[in-house]
Order: structure tokens, then C-alpha cells, then sequence
């Protein structure tokens, strides 16, 4: 909708005073940035209001201590899930024929909440799950100890499935966490990425 100011002056032909064009111009520019400004507020919001609510659907930590299959599964847990699955990591006694000491984990903290929460995210837009829970430990780790969990719980078990499978795949490609495998002949660095 557009306003113009008419005037007629002392040579009776009609003209448009500048000040009032001036004047509408102004008065709609501010309109229309308003209008944006609030669009974008709305957008925010919403933004913000979804990742409070996936906040509220994840679990996520990295630790020195020990990790527990209770803890995970009581926070998928929920009455309206009829699966929850859980994948446990554990230190195995033995990797290409060497006989393994123990594991010695290190992160890089900041980043690697960060890049598992990302994933958890991930998992909530692309699988139909109801929460996750992945936990990760740091630190000296002997022969059976459990460096990782990842929890999952949905309506339908496909679902729990796919999402531990997906978790774990991406954990492994771009968390910052580095594994190092302790023999008895020495020590090898085995995770080069992400």
C-alpha cells in the first residue's frame, strides 16, 4: 500500500511536496525493517525453542569415570517406547593377533561435546527415536572395562537399531577422540582422525 502527498502550487499545477514522500518513505522503511527484524526474532525463537527440546532428549558426556548401562537406560526410559537399545564398547583383550594391555583414551573436550551433541541432533531430525543418551570415557581403561554407551529409545525397535548403529559410525569418523592401544612390546596410537 502506498501513500502520495499531492499539493497543487500558486502556478495551479500539481506536484508532490518532497517532505511528505520523505516523511512516508522513512515511516515505511521502518515498517518493513521492523517487520524483518521481527521475522528473524520468531525464526530465533523457534530455533531456540526446538534445540531446549532436543536438549531435553539427549545425554550427553565424556568422563575419567566409569561409565553406567543404568544411568543410560534410565534416561531413554519412557512409557510411550516399546524398544531401547544399547550399544556397549568394551576394551577387548587382543586386536591383529597382539595381546592388548589396556586402552588410553584422550579427547579434546570442547570439541568433542560439541561434535557428539551434533550427532544426537542428527539422530532426533533423522530417526523417529524418543531420546539418546552417549557417554564416552577418557583415561587408562583395562581388559573389559567399557569406554562408550549409546542408549536409544523409540516407539518401534527398527528405529533403536539404526540410531545406535549411526552413533557409533559417525562417533568413531569425527569425534575428537583418540585411542591408544597399550602391548607388551610397545604402544600404537590407533584413531589418526578426525
Amino acid at each position: 500500500m502506498y501513500f502520495i502527498g499531492v499539493a497543487i502550487n500558486s502556478n495551479n499545477r500539481y506536484e508532490t511536496p518532497s517532505s511528505t514522500l520523505t516523511i512516508l518513505n522513512v515511516f515505511f522503511i521502518d515498517l518493513i525493517v521492523i517487520s524483518s527484524l521481527a521475522k528473524i526474532l520468531f525464526i530465533f525463537l523457534k530455533f531456540a525453542q526446538n534445540q531446549g527440546k532436543m536438549s531435553i532428549k539427549t545425554s550427553i558426556k565424556i568422563t575419567s569415570d566409569k561409565l553406567s548401562l543404568q544411568e543410560c537406560n534410565d534416561f531413554v526410559q519412557d512409557d510411550s517406547c516399546g524398544g531401547i537399545s544399547l550399544f556397549v564398547g568394551t576394551v577387548r583383550n587382543a586386536t591383529k593377533n597382539k595381546t592388548v594391555k589396556l586402552l588410553d583414551f584422550s579427547a579434546y573436550e570442547p570439541m568433542a561435546l560439541k561434535e557428539i551433541q551434533k550427532i544426537a541432533d542428527d539422530i532426533l531430525v533423522k530417526f523417529p527415536i524418543h531420546k539418546i543418551a552417549i557417554h564416552h570415557a577418557v583415561g587408562e581403561l583395562q581388559i573389559g572395562d567399557i569406554p562408550v554407551i549409546i542408549a536409544v529409545s523409540s516407539a518401534h525397535r527398527k528405529a533403536t537399531f539404526e540410531a545406535c548403529e549411526y552413533a557409533i559410525d559417525t562417533l568413531k569418523e569425527t569425534v575428537p577422540i583418540w585411542k591408544k592401544e597399550h602391548f607388551e612390546d610397545g604402544e600404537v596410537w590407533v584413531n589418526s582422525h578426525p
